[in-house]
């Protein structure tokens, strides 16, 4: 739940379940934490990354910070790392045979991801205003370029092997150039770049970097990372009896791997009754807190 204390309002605060059951295992997942001045407040992804410190490092120089989706909050900092919490009170119940409660903050969550940047901010990565450093779009050499047919490649050849092959590859020579850390001369390096990748389309750039170690690869659209080579050989992504595409399920487990469902989504609601009845509630019981709108039932309609 987004909000602290929903449980508590049904009657199903941690405390109540521990007492009924003290291995369980009670993870709670809001933005702001169980405590603390927001905690009773209501946010999505773009104030959690906000308040986390991490939104003020992404975007382009002269810009606004801006989110990439909700993809570093919600999934990332909130799920993932809320799924590891969980991972790691089951373990330590192996040693103690109690459960705890997990306090999982998308704030913090995400925060911690981003240790890598507040524990290198002396080590000239991140010194420079937003957009005009290593990772952020700073570099020429970190960065996307646009292709004569509308489409783009992403280029991050930063260790000077890699970049000496960009350069390569870009038809130019890397001893009438500045060099590769020359900040100063990024802006000039950038336009040089794009201008020369303007020339060709992505299919012909990728026959010229494909093989290399240029670290410069096409950014695809989702129907074209299903379809791409590398992608097909390893399965990446599955087709369901819709024939909907998903990215297969990841990590990859050599002895145990996941097996995914090739079934259609399931839609909201539609299996409430007969969960809730294989749990033996009543269809009594199930009514009313159907009729006060607290569960949703949805049958799907047959394709006449």
């Amino acid at each position: 739940f987004f909000f602290s204390g929903v449980m508590e309002k049904l009657g199903l605060g941690p405390e109540v379940l521990l007492e009924e059951n003290p291995r369980l295992i009670y993870a709670r997942l809001t933005g702001f934490g169980q405590t603390g001045k927001y905690a009773k407040s209501a946010g999505h992804d773009i104030n959690y990354l906000a308040l986390s410190g991490v939104l003020s490092k992404l975007g382009r120089k002269d810009e606004n910070p801006y989110a990439p989706l909700n993809l570093l909050a919600d999934f990332a900092g909130g799920g993932v790392l809320c799924a590891m919490g969980i991972i790691i009170a089951l373990y330590e119940r192996t040693k103690s045979g109690k459960g705890q409660i997990v306090d999982a903050s998308m704030v913090e969550g995400t925060a911690y991801l981003s240790s890598f940047l507040w524990k290198s901010q002396n080590l000239g990565l991140w010194n420079r205003p937003r957009g005009e450093n290593l990772l952020d779009s700073g570099a020429p050499f970190y960065e996307t370029y646009r292709t004569s047919d509308g489409k783009y490649m992403a280029v991050g050849a930063i260790e000077p092997q890699f970049y000496e092959q960009l350069i390569k590859g870009l038809g130019l020579d890397s001893d009438k150039l500045p060099s590769q850390l020359s900040f100063s001369d990024w802006p000039k390096m950038k336009k040089m770049f794009a201008s020369i990748f303007a020339q060709k389309t992505q299919t012909e750039w990728c026959s010229i970097f494909d093989g290399t170690d240029a670290c410069v690869t096409p950014v695809l659209s989702f129907d074209d990372a299903a379809s791409h080579q590398h992608n097909k050989q390893r399965g990446s992504f599955i087709k369901n009896d819709q024939e909907e595409i998903s990215p297969r399920p990841a990590p990859l487990l050599s002895r145990t791997p996941a097996v995914p469902s090739f079934k259609r989504d399931p839609f909201i609601g539609e299996h409430t009754e007969e969960k809730l009845l294989e749990y033996r509630f009543t269809k009594e019981e199930i009514a009313k807190p159907h009729s006060d709108k607290v569960i949703e039932f949805s049958k799907p309609k047959a394709n006449l």
